[in-house]
């Protein structure tokens, strides 16, 4: 017999009653029935009931082991009574008799339990994140987590795609975020960059005519924490393809994706075709270029109804300025004063002024609009909105007035609030789209200049002539986002493969063709050499994963995260470096000043 099992914890069945069998594992509880011992038995695949009573030649050590040890237990398979069997259980059939018990490792008192689901201070569970791992649910998302990666590789794999790594010592590439810096003992002074994404390297590979790339990318991006970002590192599933439109990346990832979610979907309902909706009207109709398309709740215009009317607020704006929009937030099922009244407060909570609000009530057989609005602007122009937002008699609807461009933020977060305050968002399905028709530019009003809104390297719609001729912040690119469930979890392009649009477009942002050559030299050469049409788009496997499991927080998902202050507590680092080490990299550390 093997010398630490001869099956797993979640092996054995009625059909191995009355074998002698081998099993080795943590014990995950002790219980103590009027005398005869139940340890339950758990190691990676399940756990095993197993049972020593006072005539157990094992009995002895059974008394001695605790939670958390480490044991090896030889004993003969047994069938449970029909009362007794475990139907939550794999194993809930058998139990095993013990016959020996071999402590293979002894357990301190543990710093948080390991046993059901307590909620626990977070810089405990970190610093002890290998026992935290023990835990069921967060076992089982790790590894789901692999699965899902699993589900994603063969999936590539029958599209035609190869897998290729790319370099993690690489050059600054302007991907959004601060790089983390490695110094290099070699070139003193000089340093490299941790990838924020292997962007240039898989235009390169195109180039150089690997047509159909990916990689489980991992990405370095020292940025701040959030719930649906790690501090430092996250892994992508990067594709790029050649001689491609932005409609073939599309139909190629699309079915791809949706095939790994329905797999672990639970039988949840996933989108098969996913829609693309400009950007343009996921602002207009959504507030938000990542919408809840769980979330039935459609933004529409409704300026004409305000304009001239007597709610002067919104009539003397509209009048004085051609900017200014107002756009209802219609809320099914909000139809009382209760619920406005939250909504409103809620607003003024973000900072607003406050919210408007119509509410339609039946009375005397018709539907009547109620709230201070209704009797401003009348009777007419309120049933006038009910028409055309399609509201009766139990219905709300929450207005947002000035500048689109600087409300567009608050009313998706209105949305948003009225949709989860009100019961009407289906959390059991995975509703997905593409965003698609980004700006190429935008204005950035720190710096008082045009930016590239997103990936610098897309290719602008409109090519040469747009970036010649046209408002820069009127072009549009070739980049899409896909969306699930209010995430963003992927963003591509087609991308720029012309040196000289290359130049040009970031000469709009203040940069020369020197600028280029120098900061982007491997791609700008690469491009004068007979570079393919090619595009591609990268998955946030973190995400995918997150929304698949049900987790809130991607800690729950990842092995040995960092915490929200970017610091790892199981390994201690970051931390200071000997002067051994700094002197090999020529470098010291100058304190920051403190006010």
């Amino acid at each position: 017999m093997h010398r630490y099992r001869s099956h797993t914890c979640a092996a054995l069945r009625k059909s191995h009653v009355g074998e002698t069998v081998r099993l080795s594992g943590w014990v995950h509880r002790v219980r103590d029935h009027g005398g005869v011992l139940f340890i339950d038995l758990r190691d990676h695949y399940g756990i095993t009931q197993v049972v020593a009573d006072p005539d157990s030649p094992a009995f002895k050590a059974a008394e001695t082991v605790r939670g958390e040890w480490v044991i090896r237990i030889d004993g003969k398979v047994k069938a449970r009574s029909e009362d007794t069997v475990n139907k939550a259980m794999a194993t809930g059939e058998i139990e095993l008799y013990a016959q020996e018990i071999e402590v293979l490792g002894v357990a301190k008192e543990l710093p948080l339990p390991v046993f059901g689901e307590p909620d626990y201070p977070e810089d405990v569970r970190l610093k002890y994140r290998f026992l935290d791992l023990r835990r069921e649910t967060l076992h089982k998302n790790i590894v789901k987590r692999t699965q899902i990666i699993s589900a994603m590789r063969n999936g590539m794999a029958e599209a035609g795609f190869a897998e290729y790594t790319t370099p993690i010592l690489t050059a600054s590439s302007p991907e959004g975020a601060r790089d983390f810096l490695v110094p290099s003992r070699i070139h003193e002074g000089k340093f490299f960059a941790l990838p924020q994404a292997p962007q240039q390297y898989k235009q390169l590979l195109m180039v150089a005519g690997f047509d159909r790339y990916f990689q489980i990318a991992p990405c370095f991006r020292d940025e701040d924490p959030r719930a649906d970002r790690l501090p430092g590192e996250f892994y992508q599933l990067d594709v790029e393809m050649s001689f491609v439109t932005q409609e073939d990346v599309w139909a190629t990832m699309e079915p791809m994706m949706t095939s790994v979610l329905e797999q672990f979907a639970e039988g949840k309902p996933v989108t098969k075709e996913w829609p693309r909706i400009p950007y343009d009207e996921a602002i207009r109709k959504y507030g938000s270029d990542k919408p809840d398309l769980r979330n039935p709740i459609v933004m529409q215009a409704v300026t004409e109804h305000f304009a001239g009317s007597g709610f002067k607020v919104f009539a003397n704006m509209i009048a004085s300025n051609p900017k200014v929009e107002v756009w209802a937030i219609p809320a099914k099922t909000g139809g009382s004063r209760a619920f406005c009244d939250r909504m409103n407060a809620w607003a003024q909570g973000q900072g607003q002024p406050g919210l408007g609000y119509i509410f339609w009530k039946e009375e005397d057989g018709k539907i009547a609009g109620s709230g201070p609005l209704a009797k401003n602007i009348g009777e007419e122009r309120t049933e006038a909105l009910r028409t055309q937002l399609g509201l009766e008699a139990g219905d709300a609807c929450f207005f947002v007035a000035g500048d689109p461009a600087k409300f567009y933020k608050f009313a998706g977060e209105a949305r948003t609030r009225a949709g989860e305050e009100l019961n009407l968002v289906d959390r059991d399905r995975f509703e997905l789209c593409w965003i698609v028709d980004f700006p190429f530019f935008e204005y950035n009003e720190e710096d008082k200049k045009i930016d590239f809104a997103h990936n610098p390297f897309s290719m602008p719609q409109g090519g040469m002539e747009a970036l010649e001729g046209q408002d820069p912040l009127s072009i549009k690119a070739y980049q899409y986002d896909a969306v699930c469930n209010g995430f963003e979890i992927a963003s591509g392009s087609i991308r720029n493969q012309s040196p000289e649009l290359m130049v040009k477009a970031f000469e709009k942002v203040g940069l020369s063709q020197a600028d280029v050559e120098e900061r982007f030299g491997g791609l700008y050469r690469a491009f004068q050499y007979g570079a393919p049409p090619h595009g591609g788009c990268a998955f946030g496997i973190d995400r995918v994963v997150m929304l698949l499991v049900g987790a809130k927080n991607l800690r729950e998902i990842t092995l040995f995260p960092m915490n929200q202050q970017a610091q790892d507590l199981l390994m201690n680092a970051p931390s200071p470096a000997t002067p051994t080490q700094l002197r090999e990299l020529a470098l010291r550390v100058v304190p920051s000043k403190k006010d």
